[in-house]
Parts: C-alpha cells; sequence; structure tokens
C-alpha cells in the first residue's frame, strides 16, 4: 500500500515492507511533474489561463516586430520606386551591406542584453528594446529629403536591429518562464509562429501601397514598422513579472503570488504552484552570475554549461542556414533566377507564402509536444536538403530553356521549403534555444543566441545577394550539402527537451550528452 504526500517538486512516497518496515522514496522533477498532472490536470481553458494566454501574445509582439522587417525589406526589394530613389538593385553588394546593418545593430545589442532582462526584469527588457525600434522606425522612415538618404536609412536600420535583439531575447525568456508548466511547450513553440503575423502585415502593406504613386508606395509600410513595438511599449507595463526573476531579486512573495494565480487557479496550495517554489528553491541561485551584468562565468563554469550553451548556438544557427534566409530577405532575387520578375507578382507570391507559412507554423507548434522536438528538426533538415535538389535542377533548366514550366516547379519548390521549414523549424527556432538554458544562463545565454542568429544572418546577408548575382541557381548547391550535416549534428548531438520542467531540462542535457 502507498501514500503519497505531493511536496512541490518532490513526492514522498511511503512504502512498509513485510517487516512492517516504512521505506520512504523520494519523487522529484520529470516524476513529479507527472505526478501533478493526474493529481491537479490543469485547466488549459479557465479565465486564468486565457489572461495568461493574453500576456504570452504581448510577449509574441517581439517576434512579430522582427518578422515585419524581414518580410518588409524583402517587398522594398521588389517595389521599382523603392529601388529607383535610393538608386540599387535587388542584389548585389549593396543589398547585403544595407540589409547587414539590422544584424549589425542585433550584434551591438549584446552586451546590454544581460542588464536590460536580469536587472530590470524581463517586462522590462520588452519595453527598452521595443523603444529602440520605435525610434529606428522614425530615423528610416523621414529620409526623403535627407542629404544623406542611404546613411541615415542604415541608422535606421541599425537601431531597428538593435532593439529587436533586446526584444528577441527578453520576449521568449518571457514567456518560457511565465507559461503554466504544462503549456510551455506549445506556448513558447508559438512564439516564432508569431514572426509571420509581421510579415503578413508588412508584405501586406507593400501590396497594398504598390499602386500608389512616388514614394508613398515604400514609405507606408516602413511607417507601419513600428505598430508591434508600440503596442509592446503600451501593454507591457501591464504584465505579470517572470515569477522565477521575482524569486531571486528577493520577491518571494510576488513570485508566489504570480503562480498561485495563474497557474494554481487561485489555490496557494495546488501542487503545481509547491512544485515550481521547490524547484526554484533547489535549483536557482539567489547570488548567481545573473545578479552581475558583467558575469558571463555561468555560461562556462562547467561541462554541462557549456553544452548547454552549445545545443542553444547550435539551434540557432541551424535555424538560419538550412536556405531560409535567402528566401526570406531575398526571395526576389530568387524567383528572378526563375524568370519571375515583374514586381506585382513577386509581392503576390510573397503574400502567399506568408500566409501559408502561419497557418502551417501554427500546426507544428501543436506537434512539439507530441512528437518531440528532435523528430521535428529533423525532418526539417532531411526535407529541406530533397527540397534543395530540386529547387537546383529545376533553376537549371530554368536558365538553359527558359521554359515557363520550370519556373513554375521553383515556385513550387519555395513554397514546399517554406511548407516543411515552417512545420518542423519554425516553432522550435524561439523555444529550443530558451528552454535548454538553466535560470541562471537564461538571459545571458539568449544573448549568446542572438549573436549566433546575428553571425550566421550576416553570412546570409553579405553572401547570398553577391553569390545569386554572380553563379544564379548554383548558389542553392550550398543548401543541398549543408542541410543533411546539420541533420546529422541533431542527430547526435542535440538532446531531447519534451514533457520536462524548465528546471528539470538541465538533467536531461547532462544525463543524455555529458
Amino acid at each position: 500500500m502507498f501514500a503519497d504526500e505531493k511536496i512541490g517538486a518532490e513526492t514522498h512516497q511511503e512504502h512498509k515492507d513485510e517487516n512492517n518496515v516504512a521505506q520512504v522514496k523520494v519523487v522529484s522533477g520529470d516524476q513529479a511533474f507527472a505526478q501533478a498532472m493526474l493529481k491537479e490536470p490543469p485547466k488549459t481553458w479557465s479565465g486564468r489561463s486565457f489572461i495568461l494566454y493574453a500576456c504570452a501574445v504581448v510577449a509574441f509582439f517581439c517576434s512579430t516586430c522582427n518578422g515585419f522587417d524581414g518580410s518588409m525589406f524583402n517587398s522594398l526589394l521588389a517595389m521599382e520606386q523603392f529601388r529607383k530613389y535610393f538608386n540599387v538593385e535587388n542584389d548585389g553588394a549593396w543589398t547585403g551591406i544595407v540589409t547587414s546593418m539590422y544584424s549589425i545593430g542585433s550584434v551591438v545589442s549584446i552586451p546590454f542584453i544581460g542588464p536590460a532582462i536580469d536587472t530590470w526584469g524581463r517586462k522590462v527588457g520588452i519595453y527598452i528594446g521595443a523603444s529602440s525600434i520605435v525610434l529606428g522606425t522614425i530615423i528610416q522612415s523621414t529620409t526623403l529629403h535627407s542629404s544623406n538618404a542611404i546613411g541615415q536609412f542604415m541608422g535606421g536600420r541599425f537601431l531597428l536591429g538593435f532593439g529587436v535583439g533586446i526584444v528577441a531575447s527578453a520576449g521568449p525568456t518571457y514567456v518560457v518562464e511565465t507559461s503554466h508548466p504544462a503549456h510551455r511547450g506549445v506556448v513558447t513553440a508559438f512564439y516564432n509562429t508569431f514572426w509571420f503575423v509581421g510579415s503578413i502585415l508588412a508584405s501586406g502593406a507593400a501590396r497594398g501601397s504598390a499602386n500608389l504613386t512616388g514614394n508613398m508606395s515604400w514609405q507606408v509600410p516602413v511607417w507601419l514598422q513600428m505598430a508591434f513595438p508600440g503596442l509592446c511599449i503600451l501593454l507591457a507595463w501591464a504584465l505579470p513579472e517572470s515569477p522565477r526573476w521575482q524569486y531571486v531579486h528577493g520577491q518571494r512573495d510576488k513570485a508566489k503570488a504570480m503562480l498561485t494565480r495563474f497557474h494554481g487557479e487561485g489555490n496557494p496550495n495546488s501542487v503545481w504552484v509547491e512544485m515550481q517554489l521547490n524547484e526554484y528553491e533547489e535549483f536557482l541561485e539567489l547570488d548567481g552570475a545573473d545578479k552581475r551584468w558583467w558575469d558571463y562565468r555561468a555560461l562556462f563554469k562547467d561541462r554541462a554549461s557549456r553544452y548547454r550553451l552549445a545545443c542553444n548556438c547550435t539551434i540557432a544557427i541551424f535555424g538560419q542556414w538550412a536556405g531560409n534566409g535567402p528566401l526570406s530577405y531575398f526571395i526576389s532575387a530568387v524567383l528572378d533566377t526563375a524568370g519571375i520578375t515583374n514586381s506585382i507578382t513577386q509581392l503576390n507570391l510573397n503574400l502567399g507564402l506568408n500566409v501559408m507559412q502561419f497557418g502551417l507554423a501554427l500546426f507544428g507548434a501543436t506537434l512539439v509536444d507530441k512528437v518531440g522536438r528532435r523528430p521535428l528538426l529533423l525532418f526539417a533538415n532531411i526535407g529541406c536538403a530533397i527540397v534543395w535538389i530540386g529547387a537546383t535542377v529545376s533553376s537549371s533548366i530554368n536558365a538553359n530553356t527558359g521554359s515557363r514550366s520550370s519556373g513554375a516547379a521553383v515556385v513550387a519548390m519555395i513554397f514546399l521549403f517554406d511548407a516543411i521549414f515552417s512545420i518542423g523549424f519554425t516553432p522550435l527556432q524561439a523555444l529550443y534555444p530558451v528552454e535548454v538554458l538553466s535560470f541562471e544562463m537564461r538571459a545571458k545565454g539568449m544573448a549568446f543566441s542572438n549573436f549566433a542568429v546575428s553571425a550566421a544572418t550576416l553570412v546570409n546577408q553579405f553572401a547570398y545577394p553577391v553569390a545569386l548575382e554572380k553563379i544564379k541557381w548554383k548558389t542553392y548547391l550550398v543548401f543541398v550539402i549543408w542541410c543533411p550535416i546539420q541533420a546529422l549534428v541533431i542527430y547526435f548531438f542535440i538532446p531531447e527537451t519534451k514533457n520536462r520542467t524548465v528546471s528539470c531540462t538541465r538533467n536531461s542535457v547532462n544525463n543524455e550528452h555529458i
């Protein structure tokens, strides 16, 4: 006969043997999580849950800010009026330099991410980053009649990248730390799908303004870029703070109150409240490196920490190098290689792609806790490699014959690539890097993740415009080779984090691969 006593992250199971001697087994971590699911099933659709989902959506807007720029600049390059005003083309060195200013700003933000998120809190980090994006948008949008329009436009893009660097770390960190443990995987996976909300609105705005005369055709989507960071600024102060951040900053009562309200449905003795408070007590360091903005030792203090950081940065880089980078920022030039050069047709295709990707990314987000992280990542990389083979063959035929059927095949391959990537990779681009880190590592570790993304993006933005200009479709051979390499690295070195609490994910990494 068993008698279970739930004590937060630990469950004491008392069993009497044949000599009537009590034996106590302590169950903690993932086992405690599984027992909590049985004893107190979470209320997915309660009023308090919906409030917490709404708070997560505000953080999702951080991803929307990033998605808006990716699609907007892509659409601008397809606009004849924009290219004429700046006297540029949609490929080549200038395009790479201007696009890369966004990534350079993101890299420069790295030393400021830790102080913004760790010192003042997750929601303050969202506010600071969003404010920089708004300022960058204003500078970028007021280039008309400027004596140095190109320089001012590049300066605005630098500030945009700086702000996105901060919100791209603060947003997923906030979501993973405030979500109910039972919903954390799916909710955090939804974070990156909102990249497409910004992308759809940007491509829609560009398509809608394409018929406007003069510079207004590209000014409208540029000004609209401040909409979502503006919402973040207005709504960030209404968000509850991360209970983990509150706990390690001496605000234990506030942390418990937040957990009680949203995770315990108002019950301070809820299994979920006690489990998380005991996890905080066991795993969180009250005088850790996250209290010192200059201290990055937590990222490298032992082999396990270094491995977690390596997993974080690996997935961040792979999420940019599967071939989605050129398709995100340079689809206009990619479509040129398929013989599709009409700007309106390109804008229509870009809008259609974004709508499809958003729907499939939402579907992929629902699979992260059912299928697991590793199977989705393997599916995405193997599938993308196969599609790139088809795209390379179709593009080479089109280059030699100019046939409409081969051009249509290239477009079909682009849609198929984006479908596979959206299902398998998009939901995990924010989820996996943030959940594989311990709390003490999280803010600074996400800064490193942001650096990895920016570095990978810089390679895309400098190399691929020039490659598309010089060697055309042969550029795609890089991805035919590289995607299988990514799949092999994931198979052998990236651990599964499915159905584990945030704190116990660290044990998963340690036990499986260290």
